[in-house]
């Protein structure tokens, strides 16, 4: 049915259920279609319609939501844009997407009307912008219209019935589908304005939490919290982890805390081409891997002449999946499939450095850096040399003494991939999603 619709019906089925909560604001069911009902019919006054794209520039919070969900009750499609870009970018973008309605303030209800609207379906549920580290975001129409089945699933890996913890920035690509899709198929959405460790475990206990979607980055920093060890998660079904690949020394932390069969890992991208998933537990068996492909979803590693790969060999990654774009498509991810069918992720074929001759992925670097126990995050990039074409530069969030660092890295390291120079800093060189932007430190 019409996501708008959807709407509807989970609050005629329990009106005082609660849908958004944002700190000591809770809007049950009935409340937000009402809310969502009357700023249609304000925006319907603007003219915005069916297939129209309203741009959603908002921070995380109420006004994000139903800015949103009044765009599906008008067939309208949300293209959720970040607040914080720079002007010059976010002039471009807005020049390409050329919306209807650009929302990047509070909104304003221009009626008390707030009776149901008639149906209506955009071809596009919704369009983002690509959220890679470098080049500017463009446009991603999602081929699958603005319908959706209220008592469906939004991922076999996501149960159904639950509270939802978002923490990530929902005008990025995994938070905003994994929440919008949960609140559409009846979740409870306990909205955080941005991550902070001690906020995600208080509201897991407060609110009983039943799932939520983590970052190596954030899994990080939640791990290090002194509140952590005391922090009821009993309420927890499961939470998964994506984005970026995760330091086994954390990952293994993560399962021996919450339990293996509770933590999932899923590999995808913006433009959602193809899926996998695997389970804690099962990712002991096969460490290292991002699991199989999920129903629907085919994956290959390719040479470099389009050329398959043997069941082990490094290529980069392609991936298709039904209902999708069509064709092969891939994250310039390199990478291999086992005899198994289980997928492994090396590194962004683009951030792959060459040294002497020899190829170096960054996240090997990386992971050796960030299994210092005081180390938060690292970066580790290809810097001009001389002498081998690019040498291996390290930046590290820490307080230990550069020199220190460095040396223990290297002793853990082969001589091809050991970092020449590196650098400390008590800035976060990660954001809430995972992403880095590389080359602000080549």
């Amino acid at each position: 049915m019409p996501i708008g619709r959807a709407f509807t019906v989970l609050a005629e089925r329990e009106p005082d259920r609660p849908a958004v909560t944002v700190g000591d604001r809770v809007v049950t069911r009935a409340e937000l279609e009402s809310l969502a009902n009357r700023l249609a019919r304000t925006w319907a006054g603007d003219g915005v319609g069916v297939d129209d794209l309203v741009t959603v520039s908002l921070p995380n919070g109420l006004d994000f939501v139903l800015a949103c969900v009044a765009a599906w009750k008008l067939g309208a499609t949300p293209q959720p844009l970040s607040p914080r870009l720079p002007e010059p970018e976010r002039s471009r973008v807005l020049e390409l997407v050329a919306p209807r309605l650009v929302v990047d303030g509070p909104v304003r209800l221009g009626t008390t009307d707030d009776a149901a609207l008639p149906d209506a379906v955009a071809a596009s549920w919704k369009a983002p912008t690509s959220s890679g580290s470098t080049g500017v975001p463009k446009l991603l129409r999602d081929p699958n219209p603005s319908t959706v089945d209220p008592d469906g699933v939004v991922a076999p890996f996501v149960p159904r019935e639950v509270v939802q913890l978002v923490s990530g920035p929902l005008f990025h690509a995994a938070p905003f589908v994994y929440a919008m899709r949960g609140l559409m198929t009846g979740h409870e959405l306990v909205v955080l304005p941005r991550f902070d460790a001690g906020a995600v475990l208080a509201a897991i206990q407060r609110h009983r939490v039943g799932w939520a979607m983590l970052v190596p980055t954030t899994m990080a920093r939640i791990w290090e919290h002194p509140s952590r060890p005391s922090t009821d998660v009993s309420s927890l079904h499961s939470v998964m982890h994506m984005a970026a690949r995760c330091p086994e020394p954390l990952k293994r932390a993560f399962l021996a805390w919450l339990g293996a069969e509770r933590v999932v890992e899923v590999y995808a991208g913006t433009e959602a081409q193809g899926l996998t998933m695997i389970r804690g537990d099962e990712w002991l068996e096969h460490p290292g891997s991002v699991g199989r492909p999920m129903p629907g979803s085919r994956f290959r590693a390719v040479r470099p002449d389009g050329s398959p790969c043997a069941p082990d060999e490094m290529g980069e990654l392609l991936m298709q999946r039904d209902g999708g774009l069509p064709g092969w498509h891939g994250l310039r991810d390199a990478g291999w499939i086992d005899d198994d069918g289980y997928v492994f992720v090396a590194d962004r074929l683009d951030d792959a450095i060459t040294t002497g001759g020899v190829t170096v992925h960054p996240a090997d670097v990386e992971a050796v850096v960030d299994a210092h126990p005081a180390v938060r995050s690292s970066v580790a990039v290809g810097r001009p040399d001389p002498a081998r074409g690019e040498a291996v530069h390290v930046v590290a969030e820490s307080e230990v003494d550069a020199d220190v660092l460095l040396a223990w890295v290297r002793d853990r390291l082969d001589p091809e991939r050991r970092p020449r120079t590196l650098e400390v800093t008590s800035e976060s060189l990660r954001d809430d999603t995972g992403k880095v932007r590389r080359s602000r430190h080549r």
